[in-house]
């Protein structure tokens, strides 16, 4: 199989390029990455020396792409399918790359403040780092409440890379801050979100790994 997917099936940024391959039937081969594991940690740095994943290994055409959003990219382009996630009209895919980095920048990496700051050792936390994460996030709230006001997806009526984006950092960031009823055109999407049969495969498939994610002391 030409494509291998070097994830792990807990972390939010390799759920985002798993929605594409799901949205589109695209054959992959996952490889689940431990870093835990010295065996698989050795063969994945062998892959990517970074050591961060997701990452994409074409064989076929001997490319390796790290990074969720241009792995996506990626697919769009050499591996084209029914639902087009990057708009082929150039304004809509700037704003379809913009509302991906939102969803990154301004509502993964918050979440993932808090939840990292869960895992540090005794001492070493930083409860006033997380509760300016969580204010952070609260902001993004609103910004999203506003944009997805008579939407069904993210740009409007079409699934696209800003949904995959979406789809994971609202999913855990519900987690950490929930949405509520302050919230409710983006409660009602993320819920759009996880009933939608490539990002629901996604959860299902994380399900067995729950149990590992960070709970608050």
């Amino acid at each position: 199989m030409s494509l291998q997917l070097y994830f792990h099936p807990l972390a939010s940024f390799c759920w985002k390029p798993l929605i594409a391959l799901y949205e589109n039937d695209t054959p992959f081969e996952s490889v689940l990455v431990d870093l835990g594991n010295a065996e698989s940690r050795a063969a994945f740095l062998a892959v990517w020396p970074i050591g961060k994943f997701p990452v994409l290994r074409d064989e076929a055409r001997a490319q390796v792409v790290p990074e969720s959003s241009i792995i996506i990219e990626y697919l769009a382009q050499h591996y084209p399918g029914p639902s087009v996630l990057l708009p082929r009209d150039p304004d809509l895919a700037r704003e379809a790359r913009l509302l991906d980095r939102f969803y990154d920048s301004y509502v993964m990496d918050h979440m993932q403040k808090v939840v990292g700051d869960r895992i540090r050792p005794d001492g070493k936390r930083d409860p006033f780092g997380v509760e300016q994460a969580k204010a952070a996030l609260r902001t993004s709230y609103g910004v999203c409440e506003q944009a997805l006001a008579g939407k069904t997806w993210a740009m409007g009526d079409h699934f696209s890379m800003a949904d995959c984006s979406a789809a994971p950092a609202l999913y855990y960031a519900d987690k950490v801050v929930p949405l509520g009823d302050a919230h409710p055109n983006t409660a009602a999407y993320l819920k759009r979100l996880c009933a939608r049969p490539s990002f629901a495969r996604v959860l299902r498939e994380a399900e067995p790994y729950f149990k590992l994610f960070p709970q608050e002391k």
